[in-house]
C-alpha cells in the first residue's frame, strides 16, 4: 500500500511498466469533468473509474480485494478514510472471489485507516485488502484499475 500526491507519483513510476500511463491520464485529464463511471484509458489493460457519492461509515465499509487489477485510488474532492489490512491476515471472507468482478469481501475489521485529502492517491496491490468511501460528507474520487 502507497498514500501520496500526485505530485510524487513519478517516484512510483518503476514499480509497475504501466504506472507512467496511469499517472499521466491522472495528470492530464480534466477529471473533475468526467461523468461518474468507467473510462477507458489502454483498452482491459488501464481503466478508470469515476465515483461520486455520500460516504459511509467504518462499520458499513467491508474490506475487498482484487486479483487481476492494482488500485490507484486519487480523491478529487473531500476526504476519503480507507480502511487497510493485509489480505494474508484476512481470516473472515464475507464472499468467494468473483472472477468476472475481479473483488472478494472480508468481514475483518482494517488494522489501519488512511485520511486521504483531495490531490493524494492510495495504491492497493493485490496483497493489500481495503475498505474505500469512508467519510462524513461526500466523496469524489477517480480509482484507476491497472492489470497485474
Amino acid at each position: 500500500m502507497i498514500l501520496s500526491t500526485l505530485g510524487n507519483a513519478d517516484r512510483h513510476f518503476d514499480l509497475h511498466p504501466l504506472f507512467a500511463r496511469a499517472f499521466d491520464f491522472l495528470r492530464n485529464t480534466d477529471l473533475l469533468a468526467l461523468p461518474s463511471g468507467r473510462h477507458n484509458v489502454l483498452g482491459e489493460e488501464i481503466f478508470a473509474i469515476v465515483e461520486a457519492c455520500a460516504g459511509r461509515t467504518r462499520e458499513e465499509a467491508k474490506l475487498e480485494c482484487h486479483r487481476r487489477y492494482i488500485d490507484i485510488q486519487l480523491v478529487l474532492e473531500g476526504v476519503d478514510e480507507m480502511g487497510w489490512k493485509p489480505v494474508a491476515e484476512c481470516v473472515n471472507a464475507a464472499t468467494d472471489y468473483d472472477a468476472a468482478r475481479d473483488i472478494r469481501f472480508f468481514n475483518d475489521a482494517p488494522s489501519s485507516w488512511i485520511a486521504t485529502p483531495p490531490g493524494s492517491f492510495c495504491v492497493f496491490f493485490p496483497e493489500d485488502a481495503h475498505a474505500p468511501l469512508v467519510s462524513t460528507g461526500m466523496i469524489r474520487k477517480v480509482v484507476m484499475k491497472v492489470a497485474v
